[in-house]
């Protein structure tokens, strides 16, 4: 093809002012030359492609700028011009402008991507969550909207020069038309690409199939024609009768059309009502029922085909009321009728037709609602739809100046690709590392270098739509610690962030094991207590592992003191006389002897008298005595669970005491439980409490659960006043949450 026909040129030019038809005019003398003899793998032609494809644009009443870059979407690439040295040549911003060469330069990013899809092993696209991924990749990719539609065109121009040329078509690329090009064209309303694609794709994908229904079709189609102008202009006439004004259209279903829904309602040919359709578009509800009305009164309503919509929505908003309806030859057809605002959030809002007719939510999509990053993908694609609308309004009318309307889309995820063609979804400012952890955890731990497009790359690159990514790793290893620092951006995605720390922390929970286990072994090594269970040894010291033992001694967060405690209990004393109790009554109290003289058995004199461990009672708490068998006399709290447990079996032991006068220097041990959230640095904030109150710490017990620190400190007091402000400071460190005495 040499030459381009007056017919032709008049289309490419339909609807433009003078001024674009002029550049149009130019580009095709520009690239006839340069492609009528270069043809495609199928076969056809670069110009007879180019200029199919922007024919197409042209009836979709796209812009000059559009057309242009069809024309011009096989110029190879901008080469460095003869004795340049910094600055590349590109011919077309040059000639044209640096709007037509960005579009041009995105549709041959977007064919690049289709090729790596189709050469890849056709089991990576496989997934609906696959297709769906490279759907929104094709998308992220084509920042501007026109993108899009010239590939479409392009893809709708080789299924039409196929067909026309009667030349077989490579089945995945009909596969990947019904998979990926017309779900695209559906979503954002282009409906007469959408449905001659899906025809064309399915003539090549089961021709024996469509070649039945085309043939079912074709026997009634005149007859079908007829039956449809006959019933729009009946239906019009009775609705301007009644004075409402209204839209009224024939909607004939196309072949692809009725072999889904024969296939998914198990239909026959003949059983499908709504072959023949018509859809009606009135001002307000009310005209909804009163066309509606209209219709029962014309054709005989078919029983249980009758929805309304309008009183009943679907979940996604959609409304319309839907009858099915009979002429007096019983041949059934579909009415559809809306309003224009139903219509307008039909084919533009949530409730867009492919929302109900594909088989499944995208990926994202759940029964509860659409996630935030599919909202707002969903909302990109009404906005596409819409700048649909405003192009092909402001084309109808090429004398009138075309509003200023954004056709860009701010994208906040990115689209890689693997080297098996898998479609990887990151937020923006992703890197090769977040890649890899993405893929797996422990390609991501290995990750040493990547390669981009082939070429390597440092791994704090920020990765772009379309590229195609692979991960250089190392044998064994781990991340590095500069992958966390935020200033480095070698993570964007807060997944890879959350695994990269978890590796550090199990480093670390390792090493402090190891760490910790050496330190209790060594104790164990002094004691001479090398053979004992440390299971059992974890458990009676109130750790449910060995393991949190270690880790609570390396952390220094446990006394390895306690060890002897538990391994070498005190021997029993011998049960004492009455005699050798009295003699050891009189024996004098030293001064600062933790309070074990001051207090007094009332009516005995002094006894020998001990304060009980169990509840470690000290002024001014209110006590009771019990006897005991050679140890003098215990004193307990008068709430002790333990007194009131051994007075109930032998009362006759229990004796009454009370505090003696206050001795300068006596001290009391009690018992204070803190329980806190764990962080660096807990343990020496709560013992400067101590130090600051001059309370003197004479054992810790602390051990960690779930990122809880439970403690226990047995400090040394004067009195109850020293205990509540010893609480009252202990509950003002950072994290401490519970501050009591036991």
């Amino acid at each position: 093809m040499s030459k381009v026909s007056t017919a032709d040129l008049h289309l490419l030019i339909s609807g433009l002012l003078p001024a674009d038809q002029s550049t149009v005019q130019r580009a095709l003398d520009w690239v006839t030359p340069k492609l009528s003899e270069q043809v495609t793998g199928g076969g056809e032609t670069l110009l007879a492609h180019a200029l199919g494809s922007a024919k197409i644009l042209s009836d979709m009443q796209a812009d000059a700028a559009t057309r242009v870059a069809a024309l011009l979407m096989f110029i190879s690439e901008p080469s460095e011009a003869p004795g340049a040295k910094s600055r590349a040549v590109d011919p077309i911003s040059e000639r044209f402008s640096p709007e037509v060469a960005q579009l041009v330069q995105g549709t041959q990013a977007l064919s690049r991507l289709g090729s790596l899809a189709s050469g890849a092993t056709y089991g990576a696209l496989d997934s609906i969550d696959q297709k769906e991924m490279l759907r929104k990749m094709l998308l992220a990719m084509a920042a501007d909207l026109r993108i899009v539609l010239i590939r479409l065109a392009s893809r709708l121009q080789t299924l039409r020069w196929l067909a026309a040329e009667k030349r077989p078509c490579d089945p995945m690329l009909a596969r990947e038309t019904l998979d990926l090009y017309t779900p695209l064209a559906n979503r954002l309303g282009i409906w007469q690409i959408k449905w001659e694609m899906e025809d064309l794709a399915f003539r090549f994908t089961d021709p024996q199939r469509y070649k039945e229904i085309a043939k079912l079709l074709e026997e009634k189609r005149i007859e079908r024609e007829d039956f449809i102008a006959q019933t729009v202009e009946q239906l019009a006439q009775g609705l301007a009768a009644r004075g409402i004004v209204s839209e009224v259209s024939g909607r004939p279903k196309h072949i692809y059309s009725i072999h889904n829904k024969m296939r998914a309602k198990q239909l026959a040919f003949g059983e499908l009502y709504d072959v023949r359709a018509l859809r009606v578009i009135v001002q307000d509800e009310r005209e909804c029922y009163a066309a509606l009305g209209l219709v029962h009164e014309l054709w005989v309503p078919v029983s249980d085909e009758f929805d309304d919509y309008i009183s009943r929505p679907k979940p996604n908003g959609y409304k319309s009321l839907h009858t099915v309806v009979a002429d007096s030859a019983g041949r059934p057809f579909e009415v559809q009728i809306r309003t224009r605002a139903m219509h307008e959030f039909a084919e533009f809002g949530m409730a867009a037709h492919w929302r109900y007719k594909e088989a499944r939510p995208h990926a994202g999509q759940s029964a509860a609602g659409p996630a935030p990053a599919v909202a707002e993908y969903d909302r990109q694609l009404a906005w596409m739809r819409q700048l649909l609308a405003w192009n092909t309004e402001a084309g109808a009318q090429p004398d009138e100046p075309q509003p200023s309307k954004p056709r860009r889309v701010v994208q906040d995820r990115i689209y890689v690709l693997s080297p098996q063609a898998r479609v990887i979804e990151l937020p923006i400012g992703a890197t090769a590392v977040d890649f890899a952890y993405h893929l797996h955890s422990d390609l991501g731990h290995r990750c040493r270098g990547a390669r981009v497009d082939g070429q390597m790359v440092p791994l704090s690159t920020q990765l772009q739509t379309g590229q195609t990514v692979e991960i250089v790793t190392t044998k064994s290893g781990g991340p590095s610690r500069d992958w966390l620092n935020p200033q480095l951006g070698f993570l964007a995605s807060p997944r890879a962030r959350a695994k990269v720390r978890a590796w550090f922390n199990a480093i670390e929970l390792a090493q402090r094991t190891t760490q910790g286990q050496a330190l209790v072994e060594k104790e164990l090594q002094r004691l001479g207590k090398t053979a004992v269970n440390l299971e059992q040894l974890a458990q009676q010291l109130g750790f449910a592992r060995a393991d949190d033992l270690y880790v609570a001694a390396a952390k220094e967060e446990f006394s390895l003191r306690q060890i002897d405690v538990v391994l070498q209990p005190a021997a029993p004393q011998p049960e004492l006389s009455a005699a050798d109790l009295m003699a050891q009554a009189v024996r004098p109290e030293g001064k600062g002897d933790s309070g074990k003289g001051n207090v007094l058995v009332v009516g005995v004199g002094s006894l020998l008298t001990q304060l009980a461990r169990c509840c470690r009672p000290a002024p001014p708490d209110v006590i009771q005595g019990f006897v005991t068998r050679g140890r003098g006399v215990s004193i307990h709290r008068a709430s002790c669970s333990t007194f009131a447990d051994l007075s109930r079996h032998q009362p006759e032991r229990v004796i009454e005491v009370a505090w003696s006068a206050a001795t300068p220097g006596a001290l009391y041990p009690v018992e204070v439980i803190i329980q806190a959230q764990d962080r660096p640095g807990l343990l020496r904030d709560l013992s400067e409490v101590f130090t600051r109150l001059r309370l003197n710490v004479i054992a810790v017990n602390t051990q960690t659960k779930a990122s809880i620190a439970y403690m226990a400190f047995t400090a040394e007091i004067r009195d109850g006043t020293d205990l509540q402000h010893a609480l009252s400071a202990l509950s003002e460190v950072t994290g401490v949450f519970l501050a009591r005495r036991r």
